[in-house]
């Protein structure tokens, strides 16, 4: 399956949850769309677990080949597979550029990391799913500074998370650590994507 470009609102309305992780998809309709989007029965555990690893899924924006992938790596981790599939997931470039407020969206951070706008520890990564690790430097290219969307992104990010740290000036930021698991998407239960793809 290739990546969604579909409305992410109404991908948020049919899972109930927001994957901008900004409500604002659900405040005029908290129910699916449809005309018996707000009647719908209660849904059965295989259900529960498809929606589960969809939320995730659409958050991230990968495709299920990609994430497929990222969770058969989590798999061969010690430790919790679901706790080290969504911190693998949460290391991507992608998703860094968008944490530390160089775009307002993932897709438009994927869409810098795409067209070579961002550099890790100075050099040009232009692949978004590239896996940061701790200790890299994480910026916006210097001939790139400039761009509209970035400096509006930047303007509006008023936190960042604790496992990052952002140096104003050279609007840089870097990886600080692994995010502890209470740290990002408190809501998602993993563990229903780890049944997900066990239950064969």
């Amino acid at each position: 399956m290739s990546r969604f470009t579909g409305s992410s609102w109404k991908v948020s309305r049919r899972l109930g949850y927001s994957i901008s992780e900004t409500e604002k998809e659900l405040i005029k309709r908290k129910y699916a769309p449809g005309q018996h989007g707000a009647k719908r029965a209660k849904e059965k555990e295989y259900a529960l677990q498809l929606h589960e690893k969809q939320k995730v899924r659409f958050t991230y924006g990968v495709s299920e080949k990609q994430f497929v992938k990222t969770f058969n790596e989590a798999a061969k981790m010690e430790g919790k597979t679901g706790v080290n599939f969504l911190k693998l997931l949460e290391c991507r470039l992608d998703n860094l550029v968008y944490r530390l407020g160089f775009a307002s969206t993932r897709p438009q951070a994927r869409q810098l990391v795409n067209h070579g706008h961002i550099t890790v520890d100075g050099k040009k990564v232009d692949i978004a799913s590239y896996r940061v690790k701790p200790g890299q430097v994480i910026s916006v290219k210097e001939t790139s500074k400039n761009l509209v969307v970035v400096k509006a992104a930047l303007e509006a990010k008023l936190a960042r998370a604790e496992y990052l740290s952002y140096d104003e000036d050279k609007m840089a930021g870097t990886l600080v650590r692994i995010p502890e698991r209470n740290e990002f998407l408190p809501t998602i239960n993993e563990q229903q994507i780890v049944e997900f793809y066990n239950r064969a």
